[in-house]
């Protein structure tokens, strides 16, 4: 069987959960393609090898309803899963379902209207306000995948036949078999990776490096890493960021007032990303504790249990129960905690690369691919 994963914006961060799923699918020997909607200059993220990428130009209405057409030519898998409940992903996979009377699976990884103030969102206009909304050039109902149309579409996901979800806050509010946000830990293996070597690969031989693997974004707290580097005031610490933000230029802001702690690296195959993640002493995932944290499983977390590493996080959402002791733990939002945890774990680096053993193997037992695989298998059975 071919499954068709349909994502809504192949230039947004969405795809890097396509590309997992797609993983996890070809590991179950089925074949897979995804096909979405581009808006930008290029795909987020780059695709693991063998994944096939099919990008439909992405338009605004009423243009939207052509690049609609167009896309639908392009799903031709024997099951359709949509990547986020967006009209963008899931309602143009509703349109497939309906025509072709193929199965509908939908994957949710974030709460969309999170990023809108969550429960506090109400779209209210006056008649001019509506008015602009929708005729103006620019107008913000132009946009596909505008609050109101994810609010709309949310109340649609009974049109799935099966959900998947990586959070405990989206299971709790829209159902579903919860898959994590897992790692291919024989691609992630620390013993394949010398450090040093890796750090000398990418110029970070004279650092005792703190990573962040992702795109900075206000609610993942690297503010608050930055902070303590301040508090700290160490020289030899670096915070290596790789990829940096697809969304806008926030990454440039955090260099422009902390650039003395900051080295910032390409983004790269998934592939290489173990080598990256090799070179850190220590992986920071300092979440701050608001709606759109909660209702994630930070990727980044795997990234680093996988690898071996210590990991640095915070008190939010799932991360508790996905570290599970073998992490650090801190409030959010508290650089002071942060910074004392930092120096502790240098302080006491061989307990700490010991504990990062206990959460490698944490993540074998509980969040490789080959876990997420059994899940995923036994919903494919069900529909």
């Amino acid at each position: 069987m071919k499954f068709s994963l349909v994502v809504s914006d192949l230039s947004g961060g969405g795809t890097v959960r396509a590309f997992l799923l797609a993983q996890v699918l070809r590991r179950l020997n089925y074949e897979v393609e995804i096909v979405g909607f581009i808006y930008g200059k290029e795909i987020y993220a780059i695709p693991p090898s063998g994944i096939k990428v099919v990008p439909v130009p992405g338009k605004n209405y009423p243009d939207f309803l052509w690049s609609v057409q167009q896309l639908l030519k392009k799903i031709d898998g024997d099951i359709i899963y949509a990547v986020k409940p967006k009209a963008t992903s899931f309602g143009v996979s509703i349109l497939k379902k309906l025509s072709s009377s193929r199965p509908l699976l939908l994957d949710m990884d974030d709460w969309e209207l999170s990023w809108y103030g969550g429960f506090e969102w109400k779209y209210n206009p006056g008649i001019k306000q509506l008015y602009r909304d929708i005729f103006k050039k620019d107008g913000a109902l132009r946009f596909p995948d505008h609050p109101l149309y994810i609010q709309w579409i949310e109340n649609l996901v009974s049109f799935a036949n099966a959900i998947t979800v990586d959070t405990q806050f989206l299971q709790d509010r829209f159902g579903g078999v919860y898959v994590p946000n897992g790692k291919d830990t024989e691609m992630f293996d620390p013993d394949k990776y010398d450090p040093e070597v890796s750090r000398g690969r990418y110029g970070l031989s004279s650092y005792r490096v703190l990573m962040f693997p992702g795109a900075p974004r206000p609610h993942k707290g690297v503010e608050d890493v930055l902070m303590a580097l301040d508090e700290l005031n160490q020289e030899d610490l670096r915070l290596v960021i790789v990829g940096g933000s697809p969304y806008d230029n926030y990454d440039q802001t955090l260099i422009e007032k902390w650039g003395r702690w900051i080295i910032k690296l390409p983004k790269c195959p998934v592939e290489v990303m173990p080598e990256v993640v090799s070179a850190a002493h220590v992986v920071v995932v300092p979440q701050r504790n608001n709606i759109i944290a909660r209702a994630q499983f930070p990727l980044k977390l795997t990234d680093g249990m996988a690898m071996a590493k210590p990991v640095l996080s915070t008190k939010v959402g799932d991360i508790p129960e996905i570290l599970d002791n073998t992490g650090y733990l801190v409030d959010p939002q508290s650089p002071e905690q942060i910074a004392e945890t930092i120096k502790s774990i240098f302080d006491n680096l061989d307990d700490a690369n010991q504990r990062g053993v206990k959460a490698r193997k944490r993540c074998i037992e509980k969040y490789s691919i080959n876990v997420m695989s059994t899940i995923l298998e036994s919903v494919i059975k069900n529909l």
